[in-house]
């Protein structure tokens, strides 16, 4: 406080607590980059040059204004380009789980008059299942239809064929792959049945997109940014010309996502997609080998499921989830985390509320003690086999902790 208590002098390193007091391990290796990978050099350039290019209000007359309505559009043709859209195609969002809501919402309220009905895989994001569930309940008489997976995650075809060509059906979702447990679903086939009965799909392509190809079988499309290096504070939703929608708020001149997304953000996220694409396109991906590397290593742990399929065709390639019987997950996650190894637990939606992960649960496997997996660009064979030596001893001495020692 400055003499006099006339106010306050603080800097940023003033507003945060201090977590000097128990430093990290020197040696991290972060094997989480699952919507929040490490930010990308160019994505970081893009971002603080159009902090001073594009800090203006973008919708403003003035030149400034003009100059930030440039680089955000410029940042929406470049997304657009990736996809095989046309710019006035691509919405920006201010997060993925807000371009999921809006996608259903909207879609759904567009096509109301078809009917309320809503089909999903039952594997999608919480953020897709819940928004279905509400744009349901909106239509006054709609409801969710879901459709199971087999035990590799991978939808039902027939049954997702059947649901979509019934009457009173406004959307139908399916990912492109799923981030928990990294099985690719067949979009390319669902899309066809779904086109025959009349009815847009809407492809989560969050998990997906910067990491194997994403093809065009969609009407809707959902990207991350951030699960490619992006900074946090935009997504992408691409919406093909004859898909209707209906805005489900207050009147807005960004009338998808009232206020828009910042400009530096928005450049960032395209220049981040655009690395992803451009690696993606050259092939330069040993992941899904350090993958196989974890994968038969962690096979050899007792009472351990691996789950998801093996094969790289039909799966991502840095995405592994296994449940280790009688430990608990976040005991896992905190475990490694202290011996420097950043991991994350498939056994909650949200630690919150302690649920079980819907995705496990759909394929019928494990659920409890789950760690999932999600290799950053970068990871290499000495990280893997750091993690796989260490991981053994950490599950036996919280199963000894639980009185399951003897496993």
């Amino acid at each position: 406080m400055t003499p006099g208590g006339a106010g306050l002098a603080l800097s940023w390193a003033d507003t945060v607590p201090d977590v000097t007091a128990a430093p990290l391990p020197t040696a991290r290796v972060v094997l989480d980059s699952a919507g929040r990978a490490p930010v990308l050099p160019a994505a970081r350039e893009a971002y603080l040059a159009a902090l001073d290019e594009g800090w203006a209000d973008p919708r403003r007359l003035h030149s400034e204004g003009r100059r930030a309505r440039a680089l955000l559009d410029g940042a929406r043709e470049a997304v657009a380009a990736l996809v095989g859209a046309r710019t006035e195609e691509v919405d920006l969002a201010p997060s993925h789980t807000a371009a999921l809501h809006g996608a259903v919402r909207t879609v759904a309220r567009g096509r109301r008059r078809v009917g309320g009905t809503v089909v999903a895989s039952a594997v999608e994001r919480m953020a897709v299942l819940d928004a279905a569930d509400l744009a349901a309940s909106e239509s006054g008489g709609g409801t969710r239809v879901t459709v199971p997976v087999d035990r590799s995650g991978q939808v039902d075809l027939a049954a997702f064929a059947e649901a979509v060509a019934a009457p009173g059906v406004s959307l139908a979702a399916l990912q492109h792959a799923n981030g928990e447990v990294g099985t690719r679903q067949p979009v390319a086939e669902a899309h066809a049945a779904a086109r025959a009965a009349g009815v847009p799909l809407l492809v989560d392509a969050g998990s997906s997109f910067g990491h194997v190809p994403v093809g065009a079988a969609w009407d809707v499309l959902t990207l991350d940014p951030g699960d490619v290096g992006a900074p946090p504070g935009v997504a992408v939703l691409v919406t093909r010309a004859g898909v209707r929608r209906s805005p489900v708020g207050p009147a807005d001149e960004d009338r998808w996502f009232p206020g828009g997304v910042a400009v530096p953000a928005a450049l960032a996220a395209a220049v981040a997609l655009q690395h992803a694409d451009a690696r993606v396109r050259a092939g330069d991906d040993d992941r899904a080998a350090l993958v196989d590397r974890v994968r038969s290593r962690v096979a050899g742990i007792r009472l351990v499921d691996v789950a998801g399929p093996a094969a790289h065709a039909e799966r991502l390639p840095h995405v592994l989830t296994f449940s280790c019987l009688y430990v608990d997950g976040e005991a896992v996650v905190t475990a490694l985390d202290r011996a420097g190894f950043a991991v994350a637990s498939g056994s909650a939606c949200t630690s919150a509320t302690e649920t079980p992960s819907h995705v496990l649960a759909a394929m019928g496997l494990l659920s409890q003690g789950n760690v999932r997996l999600s290799l950053p660009r970068g990871t290499t064979a000495a990280d893997v086999d750091r993690f796989c030596a260490v991981l053994p001893g950490v599950v036996a001495d919280l199963r000894r902790a639980a009185g399951a020692g003897d496993l």
